[in-house]
């Protein structure tokens, strides 16, 4: 059997509200888990406390996320405004020595 191999290349990754879509996801996992908490006995009573216990770990590792996703967004706006920075500087230089 031979090795597959990709006819054509991987299409560039979507962008999008990454911090407003992982912001709005926490807000609905911390959402479910205080939806669930007065029936907190009924869930107990069939063993099912992971459905609690799932959106209160989702809540808080979505946490996390915000604070990954905000931290990147922030290293891409860096790092276009320093390739913006060197391209208007390598023009300005550019023009002067020509």
């Amino acid at each position: 059997m031979a090795k597959w191999t990709a006819k054509h290349e991987a299409p560039e990754p979507l962008e999008g509200p990454v911090v407003a879509t992982v912001t709005g996801g926490t807000i609905l996992w911390f959402a479910l888990f205080v939806v669930q908490l007065p029936f907190y006995g009924w869930f107990a009573d069939r063993g099912q406390l992971w459905w609690v216990w799932t959106c209160a770990a989702g809540g808080f590792l979505g946490l996390i996320g915000i604070w990954y996703v905000r931290g990147r967004e922030a290293a891409l706006k860096r790092h276009a405004a320093a390739a913006a920075q060197a391209g208007q500087s390598e023009q300005g230089s550019g023009g002067a020595a020509a």
